[in-house]
């Protein structure tokens, strides 16, 4: 996915086939989000932004691994949805082939439910970054760190739906609890999200 058009990864997106979905579109988003708070802290370098320089040096680094990361979940989410797709074509013609396809139907729908709860985590420490960039990233591009923390927010809320399907048919107690419990959590990195658009759109209208 990482090497494939923007072009023909929508073209994939829009067929009628399992896989990408909205797990995988949640993924990109949180990546956008990563990239844009990257190339803001690239254009907070130099002279003007001295005082500033070991901050923006770290925001660099960590948004590239955000990046990287995301893009990797999105690469994660099509594989662990394809493992869901696949417990379900198990045959279960026997009362042992319906109980292993029902273990493995529900092992898939954990592992399909973790995947976008890291989407959540990774849009959470964009949104971080975005808090820490605001207050001294380069003017000029200001509009570009709320489109950041929109892109963050987006993927999150997208992530939450994609565990909360996936919470029904887990079994696993612990699992179940620790997916809604990271579910639960996006209402905050939302508000926040929102919080840092408002301060740049009321910035940008003085």
């Amino acid at each position: 996915m990482r090497d494939e058009k923007i072009s023909d990864f929508l073209s994939r997106l829009a067929d009628r086939v399992p896989a990408p979905g909205g797990g995988a579109a949640a993924a990109l988003q949180a990546a956008q989000a990563a990239a844009l708070l990257g190339m803001v802290a690239r254009y907070t370098t130099g002279e003007k932004y001295a005082e500033h320089a070991a901050v923006i040096e770290r925001i660099i680094g960590e948004t590239d691994e955000l990046r990287s990361s995301a893009l990797r979940l999105a690469e994660d989410d099509e594989a662990a949805f394809t493992a869901v797709t696949e417990a379900y074509k198990l045959p279960k013609d026997t009362d042992e082939a319906k109980a292993a396809r029902s273990a493995a139907i529900a092992e898939a729908l954990v592992g399909a439910g973790r995947v976008p709860a890291e989407v959540v985590a990774v849009a959470r420490k964009a949104v971080g970054v975005a808090e820490e960039l605001l207050p001294i990233g380069n003017r000029n591009v200001v509009s570009d760190i709320a489109a950041a923390t929109e892109a963050a927010r987006a993927a999150a809320t997208t992530a939450r739906v994609n565990i909360e399907i996936n919470l029904g048919g887990i079994k696993d107690e612990r699992a179940r609890a620790e997916l809604a419990a990271e579910a639960a959590g996006v209402d905050e990195v939302a508000a926040r999200a929102e919080r840092v658009t408002a301060a740049v759109r009321e910035e940008i209208a003085k």
